[in-house]
């Protein structure tokens, strides 16, 4: 016997199948040698002709597996001994899940039955007909939540909105918003799933505590599925801590044979014969349910199968982890493995990681929603939590109608001798029933049992059951609105916090869960659907739909993680609403038209556009020079854009402040000038990027095409280090314009007008002076010429009195001569006597 190895598909049927083997006779076979070495041989597959088939020697290993596609079902080239081993090993492993969460699925099953769904009304204890009622403090919190939660995490326009990670601006924010509405619009009607598995999800995330999404691409709808799976449905071991690290996750799926067969004929399971499957085994959970809906399996039916698709790591032989050198790693690798239960062969095992993913991590399709966080893996629900006070609240209940019957339908004991006709049957309203009595007052013969009312005590702790339930539950109902209109903001908000707390803590994990799907429904448009958008898009061509998840988009639930009813979204709009009423001066039209928006939303109003009126746009736009010289001689402070043309701005408004109104007024010169710098700010930044060596602008476009794939944080820096490179050849080109432009606008030398009267106030006051001085002059002149002409009269008197006196002194003189001339004569003539 030759054993043919054919690993060929339909796509490649050359490679060899181990599976198959052929049995030929050894006088049939005949082998054609080819001309090659030995060494050739081992590299070139021999090829073999028995009659009409072809045999082929086994290729190397490393050749196989390159042979053999990446998403190839690996049942079909593996031997049936590694896939037994396989097999028995992962049952064993799910056996071993199921058995570690036993106490779990024991606590949701008794919370199961006191949902209050189903009337037990044949109770025979403590006696035949007692009461069977259950309290609805279980029922009435998981109705609420359900309530709350579907309409918030599923609003009318979509459950998405898209925010932009890193810088936006407007090629981004256009991507956002048609990644947002594409992403609606197929939810809400390409995936008709899922609305109503949300519904199902959320009735049962309160009782259990969790509860799963599947989303993935389904082949045979040619779309993205989001299934919702009960938590019963969905193993992992028992050290698991989350979906993302557990090393085994196992979805148990109920399908039926006519189903397996489809998706054997399609390729994805292996085309291998299965027994007639098994009647299958239903749990205490799927019991209890089938009691709350009043159903029952048909055991005549055996067209459903289980079937265990385990999401693990293993180290299949064949098809292990190597190296750069091709040495195996042992590293285990994700597979998902899916197995029949009632047969336990493999039907299909296919590769769980991108091939391009260095560190071969496994790809992830579940998403859990959790109640309340829990213990361990598992979340923990209102089962759990206030299912003993939901078990007490009940047995007071029916202690409290089985008191009230047994008082109003007394029973006790008579004496042996009465007889009381139609004895049997009680005594209806108004009936008077003969009785023979041997003799003696009737109640003598009559003891009825000492029956208590029902009691008030018990009534009162029902009561504090109840309101503890409620109370953990927050299902009370907010007395907000019947609190005093005057109660301050900070008031309201505080009592909100207060008795919410709980459900706004649940509403935030179910905000984190939600988020987790849409990323990984995100992933999955991105990889599957055709590149182009469906429709016609207002903001971009339909083939920008492949890159526009390019994750640049971030995808949230449009839900606030905050809020999680109606009720207190309206109360806190209002609050808003009041606030910016009372100070509308701080806020502007945009924030009255904001907050009325607001209000509007809360409410649910359709079409608010039609309502509002959205306030003109204030944001500051490019305008010509003419209009913002306009503004600046009002005093306005005008805005330069970078793509106005700065240097007739700067033209303009050199006319303007050379003007004589701006240069009478000192303030609009500080105006324009403040203006004129913005113009030559963006001129010195053109001029340097113009001026900039090219290999410093190689290096910038570099950086900028760098920064496009870096985080937010380090492109700020990246983009704080350019602007630092431009600005150190921007500033002194822009210390040289700013000394012209002072330069050019310098007015003629001209006194201030203040100045100016002054100094003519100083002149008229210096003409004053000099004419007094004139006159003063004039005067002294005058005076000076009369006191002249006054000393030279009496220089003239004093001359002539001089004159006079020498006159007198000669005539004196010639008198005394004369008179001593006669004297002498006189004493000579004496003498001569």
């Amino acid at each position: 016997m030759v054993t043919e190895r054919r690993l060929g598909t339909e796509d490649n049927p050359d490679i060899i199948d181990q599976s198959k083997s052929v049995n030929v006779p050894a006088e049939e076979l005949s082998i054609d040698a080819p001309e090659q070495t030995f060494e050739e041989s081992m590299i070139d597959a021999m090829e073999i002709t028995i009659g009409d088939e072809e045999i082929s020697f086994d290729e190397p290993e490393e050749e196989i597996q390159a042979d053999i596609p990446f998403d190839a079902n690996l049942v079909e080239y593996l031997d049936d001994s590694i896939l037994g081993s396989l097999s028995n090993k992962l049952i064993n492993s799910v056996e071993n899940d199921k058995e570690s969460r036993k106490e779990w699925e024991k606590t949701y099953t008794d919370g199961l039955k006191y949902l209050g769904m189903r009337f037990d009304e044949q109770r025979s204890q403590p006696f035949e007909g007692s009461s069977g009622v259950i309290h609805p403090i279980l029922s009435e919190a998981v109705t609420q939540f359900q309530a709350q939660a579907y309409k918030e995490l599923l609003p009318a326009q979509g459950p998405i909105k898209t925010q932009v990670i890193g810088q936006r601006d407007m090629n981004k924010e256009m991507q956002a918003e048609r990644v947002c509405e594409f992403m609606n619009y197929y939810i809400m009607n390409e995936m008709p799933e899922y609305d109503p598995d949300l519904d199902q999800l959320l009735f049962y995330l309160p009782l259990s505590g969790s509860a799963f999404k599947k989303v993935y691409y389904d082949a045979a709808k040619n779309r993205p599925v989001s299934k919702f799976i009960p938590a019963e449905d969905l193993l992992v071991p028992y050290n698991a801590t989350d979906l993302l690290s557990a090393e085994r996750v196992t979805h148990v799926v109920s399908m039926s044979n006519n189903e397996v067969r489809k998706m054997q004929l399609s390729g994805f399971y292996a085309d291998i014969e299965l027994k007639d499957s098994e009647q299958i085994i239903r749990d205490d959970i799927d019991k209890e349910i089938d009691k709350i809906q009043g159903v029952e399996p048909d055991y005549s039916d055996d067209e459903q199968r289980k079937l265990y698709e385990i999401h693990t790591v293993e180290d299949i032989e064949g098809f292990e982890d190597v190296d750069e050198m091709g040495e195996t790693t042992g590293l285990k690798l994700p597979y998902i493995i899916t197995i029949d239960d009632s047969t336990q062969q493999i039907l299909s095992i296919r590769r769980n990681y991108n091939p391009e993913d260095p560190l071969r991590n496994k790809i992830n399709y579940f998403v859990q929603y959790k109640f309340l966080p829990g213990l361990g893996f598992y979340g923990l629900g209102l089962s759990h939590m206030i299912g003993g006070l939901s078990k007490a609240s009940t047995s007071i209940l029916r202690q409290l109608i089985d008191a009230g019957t047994l008082s109003n339908l007394p029973a006790g004991f008579k004496a042996r001798g009465i007889r009381i006709r139609d004895e049997a049957s009680p005594l209806q309203p108004g009936e008077f029933r003969d009785v023979d009595a041997p003799g003696g007052a009737l109640r003598d013969s009559l003891m009825p049992l000492p029956y208590k009312e029902p009691s008030n005590v018990l009534f009162s702790l029902l009561g504090l059951l109840v309101d503890s339930g409620k109370r953990f539950a927050a299902i009370a109902d907010m007395n907000i609105g019947d609190a005093n209109a005057a109660m301050p903001v900070g008031t309201t908000v505080a009592l909100l916090e207060k008795g919410t707390k709980v459900m706004s803590a649940i509403h935030k994990r179910l905000h984190y869960a939600q988020k987790n799907e849409f990323k990984i429904l995100a992933r999955i448009f991105q990889e599957f659907l055709p590149p182009v958008y469906p429709y016609e898009t207002g903001s971009g061509s339909r083939e920008v739909k492949v890159q526009d998840f390019d994750q640049r988009i971030d995808v949230i639930p449009v839900s606030d993680p905050n809020i999680f009813s109606m009720s207190q979204r309206v109360i806190m709009a209002q609050e808003l609403l009041t606030m910016v009423q009372s100070a509308p001066e701080l806020h502007g039209p945009q924030g009255i038209y904001e907050a009325y928006r607001r209000m509007y939303a809360a409410l649910g109003v359709d079409n608010i556009e039609s309502l509002l009126v959205p306030p003109a746009d204030t944001t500051p736009q490019p305008v010509d020079a003419g209009i913002e010289n306009s503004g600046l001689l009002q005093g306005i402070p005008q805005q330069a854009f970078p793509e106005q043309n700065h240097e007739a701005h700067v033209e303009a408004h050199k006319t303007l402040f050379l003007t004589q109104a701006v240069i009478m007024n000192p303030q609009l010169q500080s105006v324009i000038i403040a203006h004129v710098m913005q113009h030559l700010q963006f001129m010195a930044n053109q001029m340097a990027e113009q001026q900039l060596p090219p290999e410093v602008q190689q290096q910038i476009q570099q950086q900028m095409q760098q920064a496009q794939q870096l985080d937010p944080q380090a492109q700020a820096e990246l983009q704080k280090q350019i602007q630092s490179i431009i600005e150190s050849y921007s500033s002194p080109i822009l210390a040289q314009l700013s000394a012209e432009f002072l330069q050019s606008v310098q007015p003629p030398q001209q006194d201030d007008p203040l100045v100016q009267i002054r100094q003519q106030e100083l002149g008229l006051r210096d003409k004053e002076i000099e004419m007094k001085n004139q006159q003063f002059m004039a005067k002294e002149e005058q005076d000076a010429m009369e006191k002249g002409a006054e000393l030279q009269l009496q220089q003239q008197k004093a001359d002539q009195q001089a004159m006079i006196g020498n006159e007198k002194n000669e005539i004196a003189k010639q008198r005394l001569q004369q008179q001593a001339e006669l004297k002498l004569v006189d004493l000579q003539a004496r003498m001569n006597k």
